[in-house]
């Protein structure tokens, strides 16, 4: 019962991080910048992701422009797509073995089916918390590196946005999640190797009626 606790908790975190993750890779706030103006009614907020490009006004209005050129992104702009897209990816097929392979589930038949699927499960969450950790920590670095380089205007420079800080903490919910489908795993197969099934012992002794009889026809 421990152990099938344990593994809903895990699988709780996993469905936040895929959820947290999909939202992170359509979001388009992966970086902001704030254009005051001559005044605050005229404030401008540019919002940059890595599917399209918004602008919010302060009279309320609000314009997104698609970015249909994947060659005319950065580079790291199209690492960050491919990566969570196959994070995306990793961790809808984490959820589906995962599933399989939790004790509370009656899928998978037989126990050693489930442990591997547990397994499996907890090895994608890890894939794709990790594929999700890289982009978004290099994006964030492009960014810092962007602003404190005193060659760029301030018009050209940017802040992260919250779907960096979203991204980052959904791949750390996913590699904890990953970790901890894995180590369930592993201790039951530990326990079992410790603890083998003992096999009754054969009773090589003949009845005493038998016997006794085999002893008359001597007689």
């Amino acid at each position: 019962m421990a152990a099938a606790g344990v593994q809903l908790l895990a699988f709780a975190l996993a469905l936040s991080g895929v959820s947290g993750v999909l939202a992170a890779t359509l979001l388009p706030n992966w970086k902001v910048n704030m254009d005051v103006g001559s005044n605050i009614i005229t404030t401008i907020e540019r919002l940059e992701g890595l599917w399209m490009d918004c602008t919010w006004y302060s009279t309320g209005m609000f314009s997104c422009t698609l970015k249909y050129s994947v060659l005319a992104l950065p580079s790291h702009e199209q690492a960050a797509r491919a990566a969570m897209i196959l994070a995306c990816i990793l961790s809808a097929v984490g959820i589906c073995t995962s599933t399989v392979g939790m004790e509370c589930t009656r899928l998978g038949g037989d126990p050693e089916t489930k442990r591997h699927a547990c397994f499996a499960g907890g090895v994608c969450f890890l894939s794709a918390g990790t594929s999700g950790l890289i982009p978004t920590v290099w994006y964030t670095k492009e960014i810092i590196a962007n602003f404190l380089d005193l060659t760029v205007p301030q018009s050209n420079k940017h802040e992260p946005g919250g779907a960096v800080y979203l991204g980052i903490i959904s791949a750390v919910l996913l590699v904890i999640s990953g970790m901890i489908f894995c180590t369930s795993c592993l201790k039951k197969n530990s326990g079992a190797l410790l603890h083998p099934c003992k096999q009754p012992p054969v009773s090589t002794a003949q009845p005493e009626d038998g016997l006794a009889y085999s002893l008359k026809d001597y007689v």
